[in-house]
């Protein structure tokens, strides 16, 4: 990716769906205009979910992805299927690709209700409509093309985009916690496990978000954070650190300064904060012998003095002083089955879009298990969460009632 593009998390995600040999394949090279996928009169040819990002017009920087058929066979086509039904979860827009000769199949129907069960915005492309009559009215959500003939294909596009502007949730990473011509200071630790040569995501986000918002960003590292706020004419209208140095931090901050960290901004921007900050209590209430899935939706290279493998288990241990047991999930895999975990605490999902992270959110609530996020975690190991969420009053708010029941 180069330095100037969209990252996949931030681009709308668009799902071709349907059975074998419907044409999605086809109709993907048709409205990407390039050869993403292969294509064939074998049915199956497609054997794993596709991903290409790209600028789509008229709907801007979005990731296609193209799946197996759902009606695929046999245990690895079981696989498959498994794999398709994973990419509902990343799904902003959902295309259910229709052989239009055949019509509508049972399985195409369950998938139009788990589109809805999932409230994914759908178009149903009628393929191969060069093959039948197309009859002069059709439901608003249908479209009759044909991949092979390069038919209606802009038609469809037009259609994706207005899915996606209508499924568009408007959310702020920061700029509505500061004011233009605000100071902000961005503690940024330069350790092992930091990039060579740049800032982390969310690091780079925030810069961003501050920017287009009119603030003056300040970037530090805890060790020179003193300094900085020394030689700051007036204390800055927030300061926000990575997770790990909230201890550090916490202490050099004037109280009278609004403090939080990325991954709780990033706990509001990709998932639902209420939803983390509650999780967090379950910690106080983890008895020896539990289990602790901790997940990060990212794949990097673990190294010594890892947040997620070494120093999170070794805080929680201290913190309860019980004999938990961890588990461990990174990039895209993610228990359907949360039963075994006394508590799920996620990363602040910089690498995966506000659909992935909401359904894992939403698997969590469903099974009764409480997960949390690593900034949030951290805080209240530390005793220091009441003033990590005073930046979110209403939140903070009601956080602050619930502690004094």
């Amino acid at each position: 990716m180069s330095l100037n593009a969209q990252v996949s998390a931030e681009r709308v995600h668009i799902g071709f769906f349907g059975l074998r040999n419907a044409g999605k394949s086809s109709l993907v090279n048709r409205v990407t205009g390039q050869t993403l996928s292969i294509v064939s009169e074998v049915r199956g040819t497609t054997t794993d979910p596709v991903r290409k990002a790209m600028e789509l017009l008229p709907v801007g920087p979005v990731v296609i992805i193209d799946t197996p058929g759902l009606d695929d066979e046999g245990a690895l086509g079981e696989e498959r299927v498994r794999r398709t039904r994973r990419v509902l979860d990343q799904t902003d827009i959902a295309v259910l690709v229709v052989d239009a000769a055949a019509g509508l199949s049972q399985a195409d129907r369950e998938l139009m209700q788990l589109f809805e069960g999932k409230r994914i915005p759908f178009v149903v492309a009628m393929n191969k409509a060069d093959l039948v009559s197309v009859p002069e009215s059709v439901p608003e959500n249908t479209i009759y093309v044909s991949a092979q003939e390069n038919e209606n294909i802009y038609a469809l596009k037009e259609k994706i985009a207005a899915l996606a502007r209508s499924a568009a949730s408007p959310r702020e990473l920061i700029a509505d916690l500061v004011s233009s011509g605000n100071a902000v200071v961005l503690v940024t630790p330069i350790d092992s496990a930091a990039p060579k040569g740049r800032l982390i995501l969310p690091q780079q986000q925030t810069i961003r978000a501050l920017l287009d918002a009119g603030c003056v960003p300040v970037v530090t590292r805890e060790t020179e954070l003193s300094r900085t706020l020394s030689l700051l004419s007036e204390p800055p209208a927030l300061v926000v650190t990575d997770s790990q140095a909230f201890g550090i931090v916490s202490k050099i901050v004037p109280e009278s300064v609004r403090l939080t960290s990325f991954s709780i901004l990033f706990a509001r921007y990709k998932g639902d904060l209420r939803t983390t900050v509650l999780g967090a209590a379950a910690l106080r209430r983890l008895k020896d012998g539990d289990t602790v899935l901790i997940s990060e939706g990212c794949t990097h290279h673990r190294q010594c003095g890892d947040i997620g493998t070494e120093k999170l288990p070794r805080w929680v241990k201290s913190y309860t002083g019980r004999d938990v047991n961890f588990a461990f999930t990174s990039g895209g895999e993610f228990p359907d089955d949360l039963s075994p975990y006394a508590l799920v605490i996620h990363c602040g999902a910089c690498m995966l879009n506000e659909r992935e992270m909401q359904s894992r959110l939403c698997r969590a609530a469903e099974q009764s298990v409480p997960i949390t996020n690593y900034g949030i975690a951290i805080a209240q190991m530390h005793g220091i969460l009441d003033r990590a969420l005073q930046p979110f009053s209403a939140l903070h708010a009601e956080w602050s009632a619930q502690q004094l029941v």
